[in-house]
């Protein structure tokens, strides 16, 4: 079943977001998180199979309507992002999920691609109620996660090939999570470059590397969010 837009409170104020639900009606709450690109049809999509495969998915839109396929503008639309408004609309998302009769979980699965793989694990320093979050080849521009206040497991997809996001930051980050006591696993897949995921840009698709690494996502939530 199609997705729909939905609103919901952001500290005060009102956040915009996707939702898309399963065909049972209700299952674990996903947030999914958006790419420099903005909350484009991709991460819709991303939103929908994950509805196909029982999750109720919330990408709250942290860019407020605005949207661009052009990387100069991307970027712009980046450095723009004011981290601590983020920060409330990606929080607000998470209460509203936990909120609806649809998502059965007591904690909340997250994802994020790119700008919003970094802002996975931020949010997962932010509440506590991130029981499994995931990263695609995340950089986080303007914000370090407290890594102490992450609570749930942490899954890392990274391209062996990257310039945002490079093997060795990824396997830093990995060491660090598990020096504070952190469940984490990071992958390297080979001959992959940043955003390989992202079937909408075929010059970086890598088919076999993203059936892997959301078959391994789709996994981690169902152990950590049943």
């Amino acid at each position: 079943m199609a997705g729909e837009m939905v609103r919901f409170p952001s500290n005060g104020q009102e956040a915009e977001g996707y939702l898309a639900k399963p065909a049972s009606g209700s299952g674990p709450g996903v947030i999914v998180i958006q790419e420099w690109w903005g909350l484009v049809p991709h991460i819709k999509d991303i939103c929908d199979r994950l509805a196909g495969e029982g999750f109720v998915a919330l990408a709250p839109d942290l860019f407020h309507g605005k949207s661009t396929s052009e990387p100069d503008e991307a970027g712009k639309l980046m450095m723009g992002l004011q981290i601590d408004q983020a920060a409330k609309d990606m929080s607000g998302a998470v209460d509203y999920l936990l909120g609806l009769d649809a998502a059965t979980s007591e904690s909340v699965g997250s994802v994020g691609f790119c700008m919003g793989g970094g802002l996975s694990l931020y949010l997962a320093s932010l509440k506590p109620a991130i029981g499994a979050c995931v990263i695609y080849y995340g950089a986080l521009p303007g914000a370090q996660p407290d890594l102490a206040n992450v609570q749930g497991a942490v899954l890392g997809h990274f391209a062996e090939n990257d310039n945002f996001a490079s093997p060795a930051s990824a396997r830093e980050l990995e060491s660090s999570l598990k020096s504070q006591g952190k469940q984490a696993e990071f992958h390297i897949y080979p001959d992959t470059e940043h955003a390989f995921f992202n079937d909408t840009r075929p010059e970086i698709y890598n088919a076999e590397a993203a059936k892997l690494s959301w078959e391994r996502t789709l996994a981690f939530f169902r152990q950590h969010l049943a």
